[in-house]
């Protein structure tokens, strides 16, 4: 028998990320014998080693890092399948709420372009309600894989679009974000190997699937924290150039010439079938040529993506 059940998903995913048996129970509220037996039959079941175990503590062989991968897909589906429906579900009641639908977003990112698709959405006669999710810097991937969202301004290279329609709406350029006191502050323009081994102040590192980059500089978790480090001399970050709008009187941003672009798109699950879903991918869509233009730089966007949109929607413009 093939199937695999979410309950021994959750557990090998659990170990697998933990590395760790006894830790693994603990984030389970489980004991650790049953665990363990658990582990072990469904490496015989697979007729395949998961972990290999030695004094040395826990490590993945090959085949238990394909199962952790395809785990977390699979119960990363089955939350989203269990959260979408949920949702659904509440506008069926007679005299129920009207749809809605749930953007996740980069807090302080993107701000003006995400204004206009809600104000342009909103005039259309069948809008539904729109809530907007606020997440830390690389949440929001997560977020719309796991059904916590149905669609999300994504920011490549900081997000992943494997498994999501998509189109383009924003290309950009990079500014650094430093103390408005600081020497660097009075260029106008900087490389990033003028600001890469600063001595007084090194660069803010930010999670990444929950990883820190390795580096001196500190360990950031959100907007907020960075822009107080920011303001009292001890960190620098370089981020969109979008990200002036959160910017304090005591920061100072500079643009960089030599940065890759990153570029915003809305993502959405490729099966969806929501009208009011295509009614909001299809407003974003008409926004392309007002935002495609790089910000700080005036260079002209690269060409969006043609993703499809989902049932419903019509024809999608795609720019040459």
């Amino acid at each position: 028998m093939d199937a695999l059940e979410t309950r021994e998903l959750r557990y090998f995913v659990a170990v697998a990320e933990e590395l760790h048996f006894g830790r693994a129970a603990e984030r389970l509220g489980m004991a650790q014998p049953p665990l363990s037996r658990a582990i072990q039959r469904l490496e015989k079941r697979l007729g395949v080693r998961l972990l290999d175990r030695d004094r040395r503590g826990v490590s993945l062989t090959g085949a238990g890092q394909v199962l952790l991968r395809e785990g977390r897909a699979a119960l990363d589906a089955t939350a989203a399948a269990a959260r979408r429906t949920r949702r659904s579900g509440s506008t069926d009641r007679p005299g129920g709420p009207r749809e809605r639908l749930v953007i996740a977003v980069k807090a302080a990112a993107s701000h003006d372009l995400l204004q206009r698709l809600l104000d342009a959405y909103a005039a259309e006669p069948d809008a539904a309600e729109i809530e907007v999710l606020a997440g830390g810097f690389t949440e929001q991937e997560q977020m719309l894989r796991d059904g916590r969202a149905d669609v999300a301004l994504l920011i490549v290279p900081f997000n992943s679009l494997a498994g999501f329609d998509s189109e383009e709406l924003l290309t950009e350029g990079r500014i650094a974000v430093l103390p408005a006191r600081h020497l660097l502050a009075a260029r106008k323009v900087l490389s990033m190997a003028e600001i890469s081994d600063v001595p007084d102040l090194p660069i803010a590192r930010w999670p990444r699937h929950g990883v820190y980059a390795p580096g001196p500089g500190p360990e950031v978790r959100d907007h907020t924290q960075l822009a107080q480090l920011i303001a009292l001399g001890r960190t620098l970050a370089v981020v969109p150039d979008s990200a002036r709008t959160w910017l304090w009187h005591e920061h100072a941003a500079v643009p960089l010439t030599d940065a890759p672009p990153v570029h915003t798109h809305i993502a959405w699950p490729p099966h969806s079938r929501s009208l009011a879903l295509a009614g909001l991918i299809r407003t974003a869509t008409r926004l392309i040529p007002d935002t495609a233009l790089t910000h700080g730089g005036g260079a002209s966007g690269g060409d969006h993506l043609g993703g499809g949109l989902p049932a419903g929607a019509g024809p999608v413009p795609v720019r040459r």
